[in-house]
């Protein structure tokens, strides 16, 4: 009789021991399931984020080019017509940057040019350049001193070729970063390198606008023979309240 009487209660043992172990498995499993919604993101959400840290800065809905990777001066990954994968034709990367650079620095010193002769008259010897509109003031130039349309094309023969010659030899060396002809006498490039990076990525910028500017006056004085100051002040007059 008491084999009998103990073989309910070692049967009872048990079976608490394993709805113990059943209960405890269940609040681990939901413990882990509701800490899976705190991990770290899976390799999906990390090739989600890749993906995104790839997108243009300029514009978000496209891929960033590979080679505009942020490290030259002004670069936000905006080349919508992939022009900086272009190697096959004797240009490449470096050839547009030394292009767009050299545009940038003649176009800031043509607008300041045009703005200066319009507001304070021609330079001395250039008397017969009495129009306001520059496109005008050419050909004024052009009819009574064509020497000194002579002289400037053949100093910018001179300087586009000194300049090919540097770029071309900087693209095959190396040496050289687009645009640089050692150009420097107030010395901002021995100073705080971040501030002259600040100044580069300004020198662009300001570049850029200033091609804009340049394609806006040359258009507006070809169209209505004024020059780009009263051409404003026109604009301000007819669209004031």
């Amino acid at each position: 009789s008491r084999s009998f009487r103990s073989t309910p209660a070692s049967t009872i043992i048990d079976t608490i021991s394993s709805s113990k172990m059943k209960f405890a498995a269940l609040i681990a499993a939901v413990f882990a399931g509701s800490a899976s919604a705190f991990a770290p993101a899976g390799k999906s959400a990390q090739r989600s984020l890749a993906l995104n840290a790839e997108k243009s800065k300029a514009l978000p809905f496209m891929n960033r080019p590979a080679l505009l990777d942020g490290s030259m001066a002004g670069d936000v990954g905006f080349d919508p017509l992939g022009l900086s994968n272009i190697d096959d034709v004797g240009i490449d990367l470096y050839w547009l940057r030394e292009a767009e650079i050299k545009h940038c620095r003649v176009a800031m010193l043509a607008v300041a040019g045009i703005v200066q002769v319009e507001l304070f008259g021609p330079a001395p010897g250039c008397e017969a350049a009495t129009a306001k509109c520059q496109m005008d003031a050419f050909w004024q130039i052009w009819n009574s001193h064509p020497q000194y349309i002579a002289f400037g094309l053949i100093m910018i023969m001179i300087i586009e070729m000194i300049s090919g010659i540097a770029t071309t030899s900087g693209r095959e060396s190396g040496d050289r970063a687009p645009g640089d002809f050692m150009l420097d006498p107030l010395g901002f490039k021995k100073g705080d390198p971040a501030k002259y990076a600040r100044l580069e990525a300004q020198e662009i910028a300001n570049g850029r606008l200033a091609m804009w500017a340049a394609a806006g006056l040359l258009m507006q004085g070809c169209s209505t023979h004024a020059g780009g100051t009263e051409n404003l002040m026109q604009a301000l007059s007819d669209n004031s309240f």
